[in-house]
C-alpha cells in the first residue's frame, strides 16, 4: 500500500511545484509588483509577500510613489479572488474566513500610511478615502491579469469601512462585498452612539456601568496613584494627553469598550467590592494605555482619517460634570486625537453620499454585525430597495460577529447569497 502511494505523492508534489513556478513566472510579468515567497498556508499552492508601487497622489503621479505591502495566497487561477481591505497595518499573512468559504485566492492589503506602507516624509493630505480606494483599484487592475474569475472584497471594522467606500468609488471592481462590524459614521461626533448606549444591555447593567465610572472618579487620588504605578511598569508616557486627562478619557471610554468587546454584565464587581477589584475590572475593559503616547501615535493615521473624513464619536460629559477636572465638562470631549494636536477639520460629504447610495444602489453586500457591539449604532441600516443581506447576530460583539459563529439558518442565508451572486458554476465547498 505504501509503495502504491509514493507515485501519487510524487505527482501531487510535482503539480504543486509546477503551479508555484507558473505563478512565479506570471508575477514577474506584472507591472509595479515586487514579490518574495513566504510560508504557504495549509490547502494553498503558494504564498507571497508583495510590495506594490503606488502613486502618493493618484491624480498627480509626478509627486512620487511608495510601496504598499500586501500578501497573496494562491489556490488556483480558476478560483474566485478575495481582496481583504485592511483598515490598519498588516504585519503578516492571514486567511479570512470568507476566503476559505469560497475556496478562493486572497490578496490581503495593508492600508496606505499604516505599517510599512508609508511614503518618506508623508503628507497627511494624501491620506483620504479617494486615494486609499484608488490604491485598491490599482491592485485590482494588476491582478485581474492573473485572476479572471469572480472577485470579492471583505474587511473587519475599519477594514470593513474600507470595503464599503471601495465599492462605492469603484462599483465594478468586485462582484460581492462583505464588510464585518463596519460603522458608517456620518459626523465627527456621531450622536447615534449615545442613543445606542442609553438602551444597551439591561437597565441594571447600565446602572452598574455608571456606578463603576463614578466610583473610580470619586476615588480619584487612590485610582491615580495605582494607575501611575501601572503606567511606570508598562513604560507608558503621557505627553499628548496629561496623565489626568488620559485617566478621565479612560473612564468615559469604559461603557463604549464594555459593549464593543462583549464584556459580561454579571462580572461587574459589586458596589461593596474592594476598590482595587473595581479598578482591575475597569483596566480589563477600558484601561489607560489606549490614551498613552504609544497608542495615540500608533493610531495616528486612523485618527487623522476619523477627524477629517470618516467620522468617529465623543463622550457624554454631562453625567460626570461634577467629577471631571482635567477634561471640559461644558462640551463632549472628542475621541479623535489628531497627529499634530490641532483640532480636526471634518468634511462628511463622502460618507453621507455613500449612505444615500447604499439605500438604493448598494447591491450584492453582505453586512455582518453583532447586536451587542457598540459600533452597530452607526452600522449601515437595512434597505428593502437593494438585494443585499444583513445579518445582525444575537449576543455577539465586535470580536465574535463572524460567519463561523452564526446559527445554521444565518450561515445558510449567507451561503445562498454567495452562490447566487458568484454565478451558476459556483458552489460552496
Amino acid at each position: 500500500m505504501k509503495i502504491r502511494l509514493l507515485p501519487l505523492l510524487f505527482l501531487f508534489l510535482v503539480s504543486v511545484l509546477t503551479a508555484q513556478n507558473n505563478l512565479d513566472f506570471k508575477l514577474f510579468e506584472l507591472p509595479d509588483v515586487i514579490f518574495k515567497q513566504i510560508e504557504t498556508p495549509e490547502d494553498y499552492a503558494a504564498a507571497y509577500e508583495l510590495r506594490i508601487k503606488q502613486p502618493i497622489d493618484h491624480t498627480d503621479p509626478a509627486k512620487g510613489h511608495f510601496y504598499q505591502r500586501a500578501f497573496l495566497s494562491h489556490r488556483g487561477f480558476d478560483r474566485p479572488t478575495v481582496m481583504a481591505t485592511e483598515g490598519y497595518n498588516r504585519g503578516g499573512n492571514r486567511i479570512y474566513e470568507l476566503t476559505d468559504i469560497v475556496d478562493g485566492n486572497q490578496i490581503d492589503i495593508e492600508h496606505r500610511y499604516f505599517g510599512e506602507s508609508i511614503p518618506e516624509n508623508p503628507d497627511y493630505k494624501h491620506l483620504n478615502l479617494e486615494q486609499a480606494t484608488a490604491d485598491l483599484h490599482h491592485i485590482n487592475r494588476i491582478f485581474r491579469k492573473l485572476y479572471t474569475g469572480k472577485w470579492l472584497s471583505t474587511g473587519i471594522s475599519k477594514g470593513g469601512q474600507t470595503t464599503i467606500f471601495y465599492r462605492y468609488l469603484y462599483p465594478q471592481d468586485v462582484d460581492v462585498s462583505v464588510p464585518y462590524v463596519a460603522p458608517l459614521n456620518l459626523s465627527l461626533e456621531d450622536e447615534r452612539i449615545y442613543d445606542w448606549l442609553e438602551k444597551a444591555g439591561t437597565e441594571e447593567c447600565r446602572t452598574d456601568i455608571e456606578r463603576v465610572q463614578r466610583t473610580i472618579l470619586e476615588n480619584r487620588e487612590e485610582a491615580l496613584t495605582l494607575l501611575r504605578w501601572y503606567a511606570r511598569g508598562a513604560k507608558l508616557d503621557f505627553n499628548y494627553l496629561t496623565f489626568e486627562q488620559a485617566f478621565e478619557y479612560a473612564v468615559l471610554e469604559y461603557p463604549f469598550s464594555f459593549f464593543q468587546w462583549g464584556s459580561d454584565c454579571a462580572k461587574i464587581p459589586a458596589a461593596d467590592a474592594d476598590f482595587e477589584e473595581i479598578l482591575g475590572h475597569f483596566m480589563d475593559v477600558s484601561g489607560i494605555a489606549f490614551f498613552s503616547d504609544r497608542d495615540v501615535a500608533y493610531f495616528g493615521s486612523h485618527y487623522y482619517q476619523a477627524g477629517t473624513q470618516m467620522g468617529y464619536y465623543g463622550y457624554e460629559a454631562a453625567p460626570f460634570k461634577d467629577l471631571l477636572k482635567a477634561l471640559p465638562n461644558d462640551k463632549n470631549p472628542s475621541a479623535v486625537f489628531m497627529p499634530d494636536g490641532k483640532p480636526p477639520v471634518f468634511n462628511g460629504e463622502l460618507p453621507n453620499k455613500v449612505a444615500k447610495w447604499l439605500k438604493t444602489d448598494g447591491n450584492n453586500f453582505i453586512y455582518i454585525y453583532g447586536k451587542n457591539d457598540t459600533w452597530s449604532a452607526t452600522g449601515v441600516p437595512p434597505s428593502e430597495k437593494t438585494n443585499s443581506l444583513w445579518v445582525v447576530m444575537e449576543g455577539k460583539s465586535h470580536g465574535d460577529a463572524r460567519i463561523k459563529n452564526m446559527t445554521a439558518e444565518e450561515k445558510q442565508r449567507v451561503e445562498e447569497k454567495l452562490e447566487e451572486w458568484l454565478g451558476d458554476d459556483f458552489e460552496i465547498r
